[in-house]
């Protein structure tokens, strides 16, 4: 698929039409007639090619998006910026993974009463779920979509990777969703394969299951399918080259990684909490981890994986290339810190695929490390509407933000000429501009105002502006750091309520770079790990044991690429 990043705002077209019309994979020849037109009518305006494509920034010129405003689907959601920006969590689990507990729509009513417009069920791959739980997952899924109608409910598994880590992978309903998901996990997933180790066999495998869902959503079988990387440094298992490998096979279908795990309750100090590592970060090297990985990676700080949290490293790394990695945050909800719930009597997972309903214990747990989707972590998509197909769009285009404890409540960003008045481009979109232009990057926060979860207002402290080099392709698959990435800006924020406004002056393009934004409550702070001139300020690494994750709050956005013409 190569329609992953065009962004026409104005656009509305009817379902499929426009996204097929878009898909310059799919032949002329195979499109419907309707279709065709609209390709056309794209051809003639030209729409095609737009923005950001499977080859990246570098390798098609393309336009800024239009100007518009998409309508308001109800729901209490108001456009900002032109999109409808949701929040949405797209990693929990449910009675049918090995290691949960809760029913879907229990889930469901607490992300949607924390206030996530998305959610995504993702139970654990192997032989028991691939057999059972795919199918006897559905039917709740489909009863909590017609429970909670302003929540839209994916379906999906938590895909043990071949040779790597975890992945999210999901599709957009339809009435092949659980064959498409079941034939995937059976012929794909690492453990029911027996796939684990760190071999070329089983990278090959990974990238074939990538291939196979790119397949279904060209042949029409779902009208949609993503992959996500889950917690990628955990373990060390995700090596820069498969990474690399995932995303250049299928750049419609591997589109990122969280930037942050779940389980930000696991380092809360006992007796309060598990006492452990944040996000459960808490494994040593193995035999198929990948060596180059220095000790810090298997930490996280502030919260946030090391890939993504270290400026000019493993993230960055991507981003310099001039291809689209996202980052996302969310709750890996398996059993919630401080819950009174058990299993229900009498479970026989293996039997059964699931467990029963949870019942009342009457004891609060605090060994659990986990919070409620939607109460700590949440991605914030830039929506063309509220439907599945419209986030799905949102999340492979790049428009996305994360933030932990509600630090802020809303985050616009616009890269544009300066002086000009244009509106310029939006988080994961490219600006293009004449080769010596002066670009600007608009940034706009709406700060929290109100108490989050833990009843505490959160105060954003300070806000800062990372930009790279966009250098192309990289010689070693295996890279991990670049060098021309860093802190350019930081301001100080000093106030708690209403919005702040900045603007970052990028000067006069003469090369290919990108930016991207990050903020903090400013109570725990170090240099970044490649030095105090790349990150004066940066993360500091999460204590092992003692990590509140309520007085250690950031947010990150994904970025903007900004080209000159030559």
């Amino acid at each position: 698929m190569g329609h992953g990043h065009h962004h026409h705002e104005h656009e509305q077209p009817h379902e499929g039409d426009g996204a097929a019309a878009r898909d310059l994979s799919i032949p002329d020849g195979e499109l419907s007639p309707g279709q065709l037109s609209r390709r056309r009518m794209f051809r003639r305006a030209g729409l095609l090619g737009a923005g950001l494509t499977a080859a990246g920034v570098l390798g098609t010129p393309g336009v800024a998006a239009a100007d518009g405003e998409q309508q308001s689907a109800g729901r209490g959601r108001e456009p900002k910026d032109g999109y409808l920006w949701l929040a949405g969590d797209h990693h929990i689990h449910t009675q049918y993974s090995s290691d949960g507990i809760y029913r879907v729509i229990d889930q469901v009513r607490h992300g949607n009463a924390y206030g996530l417009g998305w959610m995504v069920i993702t139970d654990h791959g192997g032989a028991t779920h691939a057999k059972i739980g795919v199918d006897k997952v559905n039917p709740d899924i489909v009863a909590a979509r017609e429970a909670v109608k302003d929540t839209l409910v994916f379906q999906g598994l938590e895909w043990n990777i071949p040779a790597a880590e975890h992945g999210t992978v999901f599709v957009a309903p339809g009435s092949n969703e659980v064959a498409t998901l079941k034939e995937f996990e059976s012929s794909f997933d690492g453990s029911v394969k027996g796939a684990g180790a760190s071999t070329p066999q089983n990278e090959a495998l990974a990238i074939a299951g990538l291939n196979f869902l790119a397949e279904a959503v060209r042949r029409r079988r779902v009208p949609d399918a993503l992959f996500l990387a889950n917690h990628p440094s955990r373990k060390g298992l995700d090596s820069p080259h498969e990474i690399r490998g995932w995303r250049d096979a299928q750049p419609s279908i591997a589109v990122g990684m969280e930037g942050a795990p779940g389980h930000q309750a696991a380092g809360i100090a006992k007796p309060n909490g598990p006492g452990g590592g944040r996000g459960y970060y808490d494994s040593n090297p193995g035999a198929d981890s990948f060596r180059a990985y220095p000790a810090e990676s298997y930490k996280t700080f502030g919260g946030f994986d090391w890939m993504t949290s270290t400026v000019g490293g493993l993230w960055d790394s991507l981003l310099a290339e001039g291809k689209p990695w996202w980052i996302t945050a969310n709750s890996d909800a398996h059993w919630v810190h401080g819950d009174t719930s058990d299993r229900g009597p009498g479970s026989d997972f293996n039997a059964n695929g699931k467990y029963e309903d949870p019942v009342y214990k009457g004891v609060a747990n605090f060994g659990s490390g986990d919070f409620w989707p939607g109460y700590y972590s949440r991605t914030h998509v830039g929506s063309q509407g509220f439907d599945y197909r419209a986030v799905m769009e949102g999340l492979r285009a790049g428009r996305i933000w994360v933030d932990h404890g509600g630090l802020i409540s809303g985050l616009v960003v616009r890269a544009r000429a300066a002086g000009t008045g244009q509106r310029g481009v939006t988080l994961g979109d490219t600006l293009h501009v004449r080769q010596g232009a002066r670009v600007e990057l608009a940034i706009e926060i709406t700060l929290a105002g109100r108490p989050n979860w833990a009843q505490v207002v959160p105060a954003l402290a300070r806000v800062d502006v990372i930009q790279g080099d966009v250098t192309g392709p990289a010689a070693d698959k295996d890279a991990f750091t670049t060098p021309n990435t860093k802190v350019v800006q930081s301001y100080e924020v000093n106030k708690n309520s209403g919005t702040v406004t900045f603007t970052y002056q990028l000067g006069a393009i003469d090369r290919p770079v990108y930016v991207r934004l990050r903020g903090t409550d400013g109570k725990r702070s170090a240099p970044g790990l490649l030095g105090a001139a790349v990150d004066p300020h940066g993360p500091a690494i999460d204590v092992y044991g003692d990590a509140n994750p309520w007085n250690d709050l950031w947010f990150y956005s994904n970025p903007i690429w900004v080209l000159p013409r030559r």
